[in-house]
């Protein structure tokens, strides 16, 4: 992540882009929550 100030939109106190975290974020993949229930389903559907 770029740590410049030179981008437009909201930052935190120490530096960061909140836009661009929120984009990184937003294409990271599934939460640790979605996973588990993911994982739960296809448990029950074996059974």
């Amino acid at each position: 992540m770029k740590n410049e100030n030179t981008h437009t939109g909201k930052f935190t106190v120490a530096g960061t882009n909140i836009e661009e975290v929120k984009q990184l974020n937003a294409h990271s993949g599934l939460t640790y929550n979605e996973i588990k229930a993911l994982i739960q389903k296809e448990y029950e559907n074996k059974q």
